[in-house]
């Protein structure tokens, strides 16, 4: 399998990291319009080779966007990163544009390629990039709220002193602030959390106090490092393995929805099996009144950030 990766950035290079350590690709570009930093990365991971077990993956350091001819999976991660004083708005709309062009050059050399957006806000700018290119909406896909979810497993595995993968639960609707997390469907070591918890004599979940904190973990993050590399680099290789060996997984990814919820033009999270064809379901869940109205609400508000970036950049919306 080819894969490539636009943006020699932090993210970027981790999800390199993870692809040539324990993934299965043949052939792996790095493509930066830094070319000498797309090279220094691939000659330093080279040095890693004779040190681990991991495949001999040939590592290809590029600007040239004809190296990714053939390509099965591309990942995005190019953009602007926000600065002091901008809005997520301003950033949507630079990354927008940004995502757009480069979506446009991958069509053209590797037409059939699965795209994996991460690029911030990663929801929008798949959207555009959706609207605007003539990939199938299920071959767009935004890393959405796979890292969110990871958080949310996470949080509740250190409450109740259990391995993360023992935890289970969803983060769905817009990547970041504008999410929500069903709590029915939290559940550990498959047991109902609140059976869970008073059976073990812990004190019961709050879901909304989950969800800050599932929000509030991203930016602790950004504040002392002032980005987040591992743990979104991990949820962009476990997409990556999950239409690699066509695992049909259920991941709570965004894709292009067309009618699912009553939902129609708006890329959102919510559970999708995931497979060699990209984004091949979207399951129906049967989500309380509430929760539905919740959902329609963080579409609603995307609809608008939406309708700004286009009639500002001129973008198919």
């Amino acid at each position: 399998m080819k894969i490539g990766v636009i943006g020699a950035g932090s993210v970027g290079v981790g999800v390199c990291n993870y692809l040539l350590t324990l993934g299965s690709v043949s052939e792996l570009i790095l493509l930066d319009k830094n070319l000498e930093r797309a090279e220094g990365e691939a000659f330093d991971f080279r040095h890693t080779a004779a040190l681990t077990f991991s495949k001999n993956t040939h590592l290809v350091p590029t600007d040239d966007y004809l190296t990714l001819i053939g390509a099965d999976i591309v990942v995005i991660t190019a953009g602007a990163q926000i600065k002091q004083g901008q809005t997520r708005v301003d950033l949507a709309e630079i990354n927008s544009q940004i995502g757009v062009d480069i979506a446009k050059e991958v069509e053209r050399v590797a037409p059939n390629a699965t795209l994996i957006v991460v690029s911030n806000p990663c929801d929008i700018v798949a959207h555009f990039i959706a609207t605007n290119t003539k990939f199938p909406r299920s071959k767009v896909i935004s890393s959405g709220c796979v890292i969110d979810t990871a958080r949310l497993m996470s949080i509740v595995a250190n409450r109740v002193n259990l391995d993360p993968k023992n935890v289970f639960g969803y983060v769905l609707g817009e990547h970041g602030s504008n999410c929500f997390t069903p709590k029915s469907l939290i559940s550990i070591a498959g047991q109902p959390a609140d059976y869970y918890c008073d059976t073990h004599h812990i004190d019961r979940i709050c879901a909304d106090e989950l969800l800050e904190s599932v929000k509030q973990a991203g930016y602790e993050i950004f504040k002392r490092k002032q980005n987040t590399t591992h743990g979104i680099a991990a949820s962009v290789f476990r997409i990556i393995q999950a239409i690699m060996i066509n695992e049909r997984s259920v991941l709570p990814i965004a894709t292009l929805l067309n009618g699912e919820y009553g939902l129609h033009d708006v890329v959102l999270s919510v559970p999708t099996v995931v497979g060699k064809n990209g984004a091949e379901a979207v399951l129906s869940h049967p989500f309380t009144e509430e929760e539905m109205a919740t959902l329609k609400q963080i579409a609603n508000n995307v609809d608008e950030v939406v309708a700004q970036i286009a009639a500002k950049t001129g973008l198919d919306k």
